[in-house]
């Protein structure tokens, strides 16, 4: 899938006049963020340096909000200075109290905000992909938000509150989690717009799952038909009159491939398999244990084509080169593979380069933008 195809599928699920931001931590790389940017993205970062890589890939701050659960004062300082340069985020998504005693602080011209809720829900994924717990320590509760909203001057100053901002988690594996978090974030915008009419904006995260190839998982349409029923049981003067969404990997997994060389196979309880990409390009299957397809490209040195199923595969662990024991890819069924033979690895569009690193002095490898 490319990324105009899977940009134009959310676009479908969630269309205009919804607000479409691209979260850029999924892959920083500016080209790929470029791309989305002309398709008419914005884009959700998480730190100056996100902020830089959408900057450079022509979106503009009316288009960029800033979130995440570590902004430094240099990030809050660099907002409000935006807005004095005249060039304003879209909204900054407050995390905390202490955040929101700090922005104030530092904020002389308006800056819009939103106002991140905890849901305390459980959605369907792995642990260390779930952050909407009240345990976590992603946003705030009901109760936060009201001390964040005083500590901003309540509407009477420079900071805006515009609304809620929600997200309970990645690799989503049904709604119902999902669905209750918005729900609780809808009463509570409703609640708050019934005093604070700028509070108009209802921003509900991401999420939506890339699941393994013919594996059922809900689309990004099944959750968005969930909404329009939560919002019509408000009066009319209670709705957001904005709603957005930030998804990542459901935007540029598929499109991306991580194409590694064997170095070497021999048999340890069965086949194994050691490549030369890792867990420094992919982290995903060390952290949660996830499975990316592996196929080969080429088996004893000749090129495959794909074109038709081969009956020589046979299952092989696959490995990568770090000095880890938890460097391990999975098992998949490869053909005869020798030294020098190369693999791809699929759906590695999203989390690999963006949390890529240098361990054991590696270098991080090359990306190529195809047309």
């Amino acid at each position: 899938m490319t990324l105009e195809q899977a940009a134009a599928g959310l676009a479908a699920a969630f269309p205009d006049p919804w607000i479409r931001q691209y979260s850029v931590k999924a892959n920083d790389v500016a080209a790929v963020v470029g791309r989305l940017g002309g398709l008419g993205w914005g884009a959700n970062v998480v730190s100056r340096g996100e902020w830089a890589v959408a900057t450079r890939a022509g979106i503009p701050n009316d288009r960029i909000s800033l979130e995440g659960v570590g902004k430094t004062d240099g990030d809050l300082r660099a907002a409000t200075r935006a807005a004095t340069d005249g060039r304003p985020l879209r909204w900054v998504a407050l995390e905390s109290v202490d955040e929101a005693i700090a922005l104030a602080e530092l904020a002389h011209q308006p800056v819009d905000v939103l106002f991140r809720l905890n849901p305390d829900v459980a959605p369907e994924t792995h642990r260390g992909l779930s952050v909407g717990l009240r345990a976590s320590k992603f946003g705030m509760t009901e109760a936060e938000i009201g001390e964040a909203l005083e500590a901003v001057g309540g509407g009477r100053g420079p900071i805006r509150p515009r609304g809620i901002h929600l997200h309970v988690g990645s690799q989503l594996g049904a709604v119902d989690a999902w669905r209750d978090g918005v729900r609780k974030a809808v009463a509570l915008a409703a609640l708050l717009r019934g005093r604070l009419p700028s509070f108009d904006t209802l921003d509900v995260g991401g999420g939506f799952p890339v699941g393994a190839l013919g594996q059922p998982s809900p689309s990004p349409e099944r959750f968005a038909r969930e909404v329009p029923a939560l919002l019509e049981a408000l009066p009319d003067d209670r709705r957001p009159s904005r709603l957005a969404v930030e998804p990542g990997r459901a935007l540029v997994a598929r499109a991306g491939w991580l194409v590694a060389r064997v170095l070497h196979v021999r048999e340890r309880s069965g086949r194994q398999v050691v490549i030369d990409a890792g867990m420094t390009e992919l982290i995903r299957p060390a952290l949660y244990g996830a499975l990316h397809p592996i196929v080969a490209l080429t088996s004893l040195g000749q090129p495959l084509d794909g074109a038709s199923p081969r009956a020589d595969v046979t299952p092989a662990r696959a490995e990568g080169p770090i000095c880890e024991s938890t460097d391990e890819l999975g098992e998949h069924e490869l053909p005869p593979l020798r030294r020098g033979d190369l693999v791809a690895i699929r759906d590695a569009g999203a989390y690999a380069a963006s949390q890529a690193s240098t361990y054991n002095g590696r270098p991080r490898p090359a990306q190529v933008l195809l047309e």
